[in-house]
């Protein structure tokens, strides 16, 4: 069960929301952020899972945007689990990956969509055409992502990690609250955070990738944000608690409209303070 429900969380100076205003026009000072804390990451895991059966129970034909790392590994092992046993039914589902690196296609084994047919994909039998990627050829015209986002209907439940700049996909700080699809240069923080996947040498992580922008992931109607393990509790608390800065990217789901926090209690230890 979790420690925590609902959390005030008061941010403190107004920030500029021109960039965040397609998420919430209040400005009332305060927002609800709906944090829940567990003991233990499988029961982050079950959360997220029950979250999405709750949605796909109303509306079976979801978008989903979808995230990678190994915060998502037990995720989508419990996803897995509850199609095999019949709980969660993704057949009409259609999936739009929040990232990818540049110069890995999707048979390189350290490619995002290889990550995703690995945990999730091939073990529910996802087809192939039921899922995007923004793949290296939408950096040069990164609207044709967002289009197709569009076209289908908009991302109805959100899967967001954070890294720990505060990164959401790979929008680093200082990137545009309105941006869209776009290319970007990695950080070197951030291709360590990864280097896991590359035989633990960081050097190796490509330099770049193209991800959601943060305008394109603050249009989606539910936003799940997953923190797991004591190395995400000082941004996830500066994320939630602090100013809404161009400096935490995460910072301005402060201002979406229907988001859930979810994290374990190493992670959320510094959030009942």
């Amino acid at each position: 069960m979790p420690r925590e429900g609902w959390l005030w969380v008061s941010k403190g100076t107004r920030p500029d929301t021109r960039h965040a205003k397609q998420a919430s026009d209040k400005d009332d000072g305060v927002d609800i952020v709906k944090v829940e804390i567990f003991d233990y990451a499988q029961e982050v895991a079950e959360r997220v899972a029950d979250l999405l059966e709750d949605q796909l129970r109303v509306y079976p034909y979801s978008q989903l945007g979808l995230a990678t790392g190994t915060t998502m590994v037990p995720i989508y092992k419990e996803m897995v689990r509850r199609v095999q046993e019949n709980r969660l039914n993704l057949a009409g589902v259609r999936t739009f990956n929040l990232d990818e690196y540049v110069g890995l296609d999707e048979s390189n084994p350290n490619s995002f969509m290889a990550f995703m047919r690995e945990h999730l994909f091939e073990p529910v039998g996802l087809p192939r055409e039921h899922s995007y990627f923004p793949w290296p050829d939408f950096s040069r015209c990164p609207a044709r992502y967002d289009d197709l986002i569009k076209e289908c209907g908009g991302i109805d439940w959100q899967l967001l990690g954070i890294g720990h700049n505060g990164h959401i996909g790979f929008n680093e700080p200082q990137t545009p609250w309105d941006s869209k699809t776009h290319e970007v240069i990695l950080t070197a923080d951030t291709r360590r955070a990864n280097r896991q996947a590359f035989g633990g040498e960081w050097l190796k992580v490509p330099q770049k990738a193209v991800t959601m922008g943060i305008g394109t992931i603050m249009h989606s109607r539910t936003i799940v944000l997953v923190a797991l393990g004591k190395g995400k509790s000082a941004i996830l608390a500066q994320a939630l608690r602090g100013p809404m800065t161009l400096q935490v990217p995460a910072s301005v789901l402060q201002r979406h409209p229907h988001t859930f926090v979810l994290c374990d209690r190493a992670a959320g230890t510094l959030l009942d303070r």
